[in-house]
């Protein structure tokens, strides 16, 4: 299974983005002891659109168009599922025992998503009712599923 983090937008060079790879590097490496080939961070332009919803919906078909077929998605979603660290550890096992080739989670742009996109998602994702910027975001989700994956693979770095 891969796990890829389709984002709106393009970290400028920063302590966001070096923390950012650093976690999915590492998410890699543990990652293939457990079936997980590859983490990958795949960033979409900002749509330049003038119109709110235009711009929704162009930036919802560019990651739409990142989803392969039969893959899991799942939406960052600040009215999602408040999910501890084990639950997303147990919902990527599923799907990777259950065969899923992918698990793309989305990070939508400032505008949100198009209802099209959103009604496809598998999975919503919260990290709480606060509002936090795209680039932590970005880096809260690859610490989780670095997280997540340490404790599939029974390393000690997940302490509850």
């Amino acid at each position: 299974m891969r796990l890829t983090v389709a984002a709106v937008g393009r970290l400028k060079d920063g302590p966001e983005r070096e923390l950012s790879e650093r976690y999915r590097k590492r998410a890699e490496q543990i990652g293939r002891r457990i079936g997980i080939r590859d983490v990958e961070i795949v960033e979409i332009r900002e749509s330049r659109a003038q119109d709110v919803a235009k711009r929704m919906t162009e930036e919802s078909i560019a990651l739409a168009n990142i989803v392969p077929d039969k893959a899991v998605m799942v939406l960052l979603d600040r009215n999602g599922d408040n999910l501890d660290s084990a639950a997303l550890a147990a919902q990527l096992r599923r799907w990777r025992d259950d065969g899923k080739p992918a698990a793309v989670f989305v990070i939508g742009g400032d505008d949100g998503l198009s209802p099209s996109l959103t009604g496809r998602a598998n999975l919503r994702l919260s990290f709480g009712a606060a509002t936090w910027p795209h680039p932590l975001v970005r880096a809260m989700l690859l610490e989780q599923v670095y997280r997540a994956l340490t404790m599939l693979a029974g390393h000690p770095y997940h302490r509850a």
